[in-house]
């Protein structure tokens, strides 16, 4: 196991940081679903970022790559499925090789699960939301613009994949 809460305190502590006061919305209007995931629209959100080719190494193992990330929500077609990468991501890269992208983004599995009969049916489109350090702008921000989103694709339930 990989103390990665605790790795992060200790990390941003070293650098005279206030100790990381953790997100979290006790009043976030999450209801029971309306009816069965088989009947279901679902559409994935996702925290990777569009792959830009004027830009350095951002494939499978590359350095952080601030340059890479991305500030407001935006949505593609899922198909073809996107070039989207994590290189903007902080993430343990000494344990973890990021070479497969269906574990940041799903679409192929998610097609399979819909071909089984477990979802109704995948929006035509994917939602990319930003992994921004404010969480003001997270909720105030970001939040809206997911939900018009998820109201404009007529989703019924969404899946966050956060990288």
């Amino acid at each position: 196991m990989i103390p990665y809460v605790e790795r992060s305190r200790a990390y941003y502590g070293a650098q005279g940081y206030p100790a990381y006061d953790w997100a979290r919305n006790d009043a976030a209007p999450f209801a029971p679903m309306a009816k069965p995931l088989q009947d279901s629209r679902l559409v994935l959100i996702t925290t990777a970022a569009p792959y830009r080719h004027d830009l350095p190494d951002q494939g499978p193992g590359a350095s952080y790559n601030a340059a890479a990330k991305f500030f407001s929500t935006f949505s593609a077609a899922v198909d073809p499925v996107p070039d989207l990468r994590i290189s903007h991501i902080g993430y343990d890269r000494v344990h973890c090789k990021a070479d497969d992208p269906g574990t940041w983004l799903p679409v192929a599995a998610l097609q399979q699960v819909q071909a089984d009969g477990q979802i109704g049916e995948l929006a035509e489109e994917l939602i990319g939301v930003p992994t921004n350090r404010s969480q003001r702008v997270t909720r105030e921000v970001d939040a809206a613009a997911v939900l018009a989103h998820c109201e404009r694709l007529n989703a019924d339930v969404a899946l966050l994949v956060p990288t």
